[in-house]
């Protein structure tokens, strides 16, 4: 891609040299680094505390009893609410991104979420709750989760980069971790702060935000990308190379960045939305952020939000035993998809995805075959057993876990040029949060009416996410930069690039060295997976 990693983690290029071989932890540069990329995850973590707090508030009585008790149509859009307007702001979030930055646009986001959060806290009414819901927590979030994953790509240590980015999603359940067990602390307050403090927590990850963005690097990418090219300089030596702006490394990124940006915008003078369909290589790439946003929200994930229906549904109606295990499961897949994401760049993007599929065909069915015996017999034995599939399912299989959770985020960035990525992100999100919207619709009337039947549904387009994965998902663990572009775009534009950087960094003399092994590189065998 135009302008992605300029380094490979496992030192697949011809710079890994360059690299510092101290772990992070010993270089006290890269330890301040890390802990501002730690600022950004938590973006994730905002949205995660969102869809585990409304799971555990419809376990509150207090809530139900503020809130009339909603059902079906009303819980729908009061779960979808959040969604809704994400989808309003996606037409601005990447204009915002590219044209005020990565940092003012995750402030920006902030913000408003935590306007949204004193809103929704104070609320007295169900069309109160929605509002504060729909206008600022989903709107604002939207600024903040485009920018954030961009950012953490773009001022990562070349060798942490993958893991870095990866981890993003994953952080999606530190936030539902909190607001499970916060759900749970509360619950034996008799008055409605058992829901009014989960719903003040909300705004944590913000205010840490809004509080400490100011220090937090801007991306070399992108002030590059205005002209400012000392100050990208500068944050590279720093971060990078101790202060050093002569390391052959900086001067390597730095004049990649820039041969890159001047490549993507040659080749697409007029940036525009258009851009994404023009040529092969970005319809491909937008065949594929696509399939994963619906693959990710489609897998049968959705009907955590409805947890506690499924628990009804099995024999499992005490709320605090339903709070419990929402709590425990949280917890269960954080861990998971945790390691998962720090071994991306060790056991790659394809096999993560390709297994992931496998046990969520095998599990997915396995629940199904349990829910059915559960509902047809009233065995309590098959009950308990959809529980421990739920774990399994949805700890190592599903989104949560293996490759959905720490990949969907990652790979898409990956894989878009840097001219494009706002906007491919937003392409992602808007089709991510229609799905959620219909997920949060449809399943809590869907489940209702054909209880474990609705389950089949999602058994046969596990089955086609398999089939897609297999033959459209590309391995891009140790690809250097001029074979994983030829997978997209060709060889030519790569070429280019890497001439200018490697000659400037003082590389070229490994030119020839690279050409032979990408010669004998995978690149064959990835085509036949991208075959249209």
């Amino acid at each position: 891609m135009g302008a992605g990693p300029a380094v490979v983690a496992n030192g697949a290029t011809a710079y890994s040299h360059l690299l510092d071989p101290r772990p992070w932890y010993k270089n006290t540069r890269l330890i301040v680094l890390n802990f501002w990329i730690a600022i950004l995850l938590i973006t994730s973590a905002t949205n995660g505390y969102d869809g585990s707090m409304m799971n555990g508030l419809q376990s509150l009585t207090q809530w139900n009893e503020a809130f009339d008790h909603p059902t079906q149509g009303k819980l729908g859009l009061l779960n979808a609410i959040q969604n809704i307007g994400s989808l309003c702001a996606y037409p601005f979030g990447p204009y915002m991104a590219d044209g005020m930055g990565r940092r003012f646009s995750i402030l920006f986001g902030a913000t408003l979420m935590i306007a949204a959060t004193a809103i929704q806290t104070a609320s007295q009414s169900v069309q109160m709750f929605i509002g504060a819901r729909y206008f600022l927590i989903g709107f604002g979030l939207t600024f903040a989760a485009t920018a954030a994953p961009l950012l953490v790509t773009e001022v990562a240590y070349p060798s942490y980069r993958g893991q870095a980015t990866s981890l993003y999603n994953t952080l999606w359940y530190l936030g539902s971790i909190i607001a499970a067990w916060t759900t749970y602390g509360t619950f034996a307050i008799p008055t409605s702060w058992a829901w009014r403090i989960p719903s003040a927590l909300q705004a944590l990850p913000s205010v840490i935000q809004v509080l400490l963005i100011w220090f937090v690097p801007e991306s070399p990418r992108w002030l590059v990308s205005k002209g400012k090219e000392e100050r990208a300089l500068q944050i590279l030596a720093y971060y990078h190379a101790r202060g050093n702006a002569q390391d052959p490394l900086v001067v390597y990124e730095f004049e990649e960045i820039k041969a890159a940006i001047a490549f993507d915008r040659g080749v697409a003078a007029n940036i525009g939305w258009l851009s994404l369909i023009k040529n092969p290589g970005n319809r491909k790439r937008l065949r594929i952020i696509i399939a994963l946003a619906v693959f990710s929200q489609w897998s049968g994930n959705g009907l955590t939000i409805d947890l506690n229906k499924v628990f009804i549904a099995i024999g499992i109606t005490n709320p605090t035993t339903q709070l419990l295990i929402n709590g425990c499961l949280s917890i269960f897949n954080f861990i998971v998809a945790i390691g998962a994401g720090l071994c991306c760049d060790r056991v790659g993007r394809r096999p993560l995805f390709l297994t992931s599929c496998v046990g969520m065909i095998v599990f997915w069915t396995a629940q199904t075959i349990c829910f059915s015996i559960h509902q047809e017999t009233g065995s309590i034995a098959a009950g308990h057993a959809v529980i421990v599939f739920i774990f399994l399912f949805y700890g190592f299989c599903e989104w949560s876990a293996l490759a959905f959770t720490p990949l969907i985020v990652s790979y898409s960035v990956e894989i878009l040029p840097f001219a494009l990525r706002a906007k491919g992100f937003i392409v992602f999100n808007f089709v991510l949060s229609l799905s959620l919207i219909f997920n949060q619709y449809v399943n809590p009337i869907a489940l209702a009416a054909l209880q474990w039947k609705y389950y089949l549904v999602y058994l046969f387009w596990l089955c086609f996410e398999l089939v897609f994965c297999y033959f459209f998902i590309i391995e891009t663990k140790n690809l250097t930069h001029k074979p994983f572009l030829s997978i997209f775009d060709g060889s030519e534009g790569m070429a280019q690039i890497h001439g200018k950087a490697a000659a400037t960094a003082g590389l070229a003399h490994y030119a020839d060295e690279i050409e032979e092994k990408e010669t004998r590189s995978e690149i064959p065998s990835l085509e036949v997976t991208t075959t249209n």
